[in-house]
């Protein structure tokens, strides 16, 4: 197929191009425009390109790109830009899309599990509504603007990302430190739930999105056993063979990262893949001790 990915440089789209180049598909990369001041969101001049042969037609557009949502307090200006980067970003793409003679057939856009908001013990599928907060808003607004991509023809999957682990960065490598000089602990009780998933089933969810064209609308990408932090921080500790004897105080990360901690560190979100199971998805890593192994010493699983 021709493939047109945006945040192709990122953790998963580098091991999204590397797998689907494997699996011979046409790969073009979408980039942002870095000029100050640019009024437009991407560099989409390139893409066609007569004289390089690269006019034909995308089958598949796969939209991962966005501003990193944990990697600092939400300012004002950070909340603006992590907006912006989904919800503008997403519209413009769109928007572009619409106008090419040739659409493209299906539209995957990432989104993420923060649209259901602090859920606590309830356990929410592709049916629950959307939760309360910046990130359950956020999502909201990014899914109805990739959702338009329908009016073209196009299929429209929208990828609801929970925690990726993967060895090659991620919500695992900020954690990792504190956990290797023993330092490492619950967050807050520890009751939270948190849903995961392994980078390379989320690398074969994508395809198996691409593939079967029965799959549309909202799919939750996380295996089908969300964890307690509790739980999560117990087979960390044991597969580096460290102690985790150091919880962190709410009040503490709340002093640190502000708003972020509320929604992010400490906010419990219980997720069912319902969609991919009903569709015949079969996960390969839905053993958490068994994924971290992976992802910390390259055991295989």
């Amino acid at each position: 197929m021709r493939t047109l990915i945006s945040g192709a440089t990122g953790m998963v789209g580098s091991a999204l191009v590397e797998s689907l180049h494997t699996k011979g598909h046409s790969i073009r990369c979408l980039q942002r425009n870095k000029k100050p001041g640019a009024e437009s969101i991407w560099l989409t001049e390139n893409l066609f390109d007569s004289n390089s042969g690269s006019n034909e037609p995308f089958d598949t557009v796969i939209h991962l790109a966005g501003e990193n949502i944990a990697d600092g307090r939400w300012t004002a200006a950070k909340k603006r830009r992590i907006k912006n980067s989904r919800v503008e970003g997403t519209k413009e793409l769109v928007d572009y899309l619409s106008g090419l003679p040739h659409k493209p057939k299906t539209f995957i856009c990432a989104s993420a599990i923060g649209y259901y908001g602090n859920r606590g013990d309830q356990v929410v599928s592709e049916k629950s509504p959307a939760g309360d907060g910046f990130l359950a808003s956020v999502c909201k607004e990014w899914e109805a603007e990739a959702s338009k991509a329908a009016f073209f023809g196009a299929r429209v999957v929208l990828l609801r990302f929970g925690m990726v682990l993967s060895p090659n960065g991620g919500a695992l490598a900020k954690m990792l430190p504190p956990f290797k000089a023993g330092f490492g602990g619950t967050i807050g009780n520890g009751k939270q739930y948190m849903s995961w998933i392994s980078i390379r089933d989320l690398i074969e969810v994508i395809d198996f999105s691409i593939n079967n064209e029965s799959l549309s609308g909202p799919v939750n990408a996380v295996t089908p056993k969300a964890v307690t932090n509790k739980d999560f921080t117990t087979q960390l500790a044991e597969v580096l063979d460290k102690p985790a004897r150091f919880p962190v105080p709410p009040f503490g990360l709340k002093l640190l990262f502000g708003e972020m901690a509320g929604e992010m560190l400490l906010s419990s979100t219980r997720v069912r893949p319902e969609r991919l199971m009903a569709s015949g998805y079969n996960y390969r890593d839905t053993n958490l001790k068994e994924t971290l192994n992976w992802c910390i010493h390259g055991e295989q699983s």
